[in-house]
């Protein structure tokens, strides 16, 4: 009976494991943990439940701005009556099924390349149909839809149009400009340090400027470029140096045995940076990486300075009607809420792709 009593298996105290352990090591584990942990609780306790009474419980989600005024809640109204002017900004209103069509071939292509497995040339081939596809739905003027001005184009189109092709032409032009910083060429290398320099040196904000207001005055008389694309190409040109950056970080990391063991296998250097040096460079700065393309989606915003009507300024726009002032704090938290989103499938994306590449050293 001692003998088996000494073999039974002797479990730990109850207040240290499961969710009260949990809460004494990593919430009350000292005097001053136990004290932020008091400020924060009473914190919360002041700030969540307010908010959610004034965000749901006294809310009005399809009202007026005058019966909003009346109430004491939040006034969700100013989103539900002008969502398809904030979405589609000035596109004509009969024909917004076409930027909603080219919007879900977009999301359903990264849904659809999301998984590494499909990572081949068909999914090129599905990219390019694609984006053909969204051009004819955004564009028309063939297969009876009507024409559409760019001038028209606003909202959540050109929004995921400026971050999407604008982060996609990006990484690899920053790629070219990190290996063109390390290349043992003098004016190759010069030229890339002078670009990557100069454009780190000044704000978006002032490129943007530079595309709509100086490059047109460069051009001859009769001549002009688009200013949606003025834009697209700003923000390429300034996302490009960024990731530059990243990438030669990445490239750095790189010992010299890597190198020395492609020359022993008799590869030239375009053979050894694409099968040795960039996969492991590239899957070392992924997280670098993607905090830089979060960035420059976030930035796409700053688009509002130049008059073009994103997702920011068309919201602004119903903002400006006096039936709808005043409520700028619900339009925005929507407008937080949709970038939130965004991001975050960005980031999603990378960890499960920082776990897939993760082969271990």
């Amino acid at each position: 009976m001692q003998e088996s009593g000494k073999n039974r298996e002797i479990r730990p105290p109850v207040t240290h494991v499961g969710a009260i352990g949990w809460v004494r090591s990593n919430l009350f584990n000292g005097p001053l943990n136990s004290l932020l942990t008091l400020i924060t609780v009473y914190l919360l306790w002041r700030i969540v439940p307010p908010f959610f009474k004034w965000a749901l419980l006294n809310s009005l989600w399809t009202a007026p701005g005058v019966e909003c005024r009346e109430a004491g809640g939040a006034c969700w109204g100013v989103v539900t009556q002008n969502l398809r002017f904030i979405t589609f900004g000035f596109y004509p209103y009969d024909e917004q099924w076409r930027p909603t069509v080219a919007m879900g071939i977009l999301v359903g292509l990264l849904l659809y390349s999301r998984n590494r497995s499909r990572w081949n040339k068909s999914l090129g081939g599905f990219w390019a149909v694609g984006l053909v596809a969204m051009g004819i739905l955004m564009k028309g003027g063939v297969l009876g839809l009507a024409s559409v001005e760019s001038t028209q184009w606003g909202g959540m189109p050109l929004t995921l149009l400026l971050a999407v092709f604008g982060l996609t032409a990006a990484y690899p032009l920053g790629v070219m400009l990190a290996l063109g910083r390390q290349s043992r060429m003098p004016a190759v290398k010069a030229l890339s340090i002078v670009y990557i320099e100069l454009i780190r040196g000044v704000p978006l904000i002032s490129m943007l400027f530079m595309s709509s207001v100086v490059f047109p005055l460069f051009l001859p008389e009769g001549v002009t470029f688009n200013k949606i694309l003025r834009a697209q190409v700003a923000i390429i040109l300034f996302t490009a140096a960024y990731i530059a950056e990243v990438v030669r970080g990445g490239l750095q990391a790189m010992a010299r045995g890597q190198y020395e063991a492609a020359e022993s296998l008799g590869l030239n250097y375009y053979q050894t940076m694409r099968l040795v040096i960039l996969p492991q460079a590239l899957k070392i700065v992924i997280p670098p990486t993607v905090s830089i393309l979060i960035s420059a989606f976030k930035d796409t915003s700053l688009v509002v300075i130049i008059a073009l009507y994103d997702l920011l300024k068309t919201t602004q726009t119903v903002l400006s009607n006096p039936q709808w002032m005043g409520f700028s704090a619900e339009a925005y938290l929507f407008l937080a809420l949709v970038y939130f989103i965004c991001c975050f499938f960005m980031s999603n994306f990378s960890r499960n792709l920082e776990r897939a590449l993760n082969t271990g050293y």
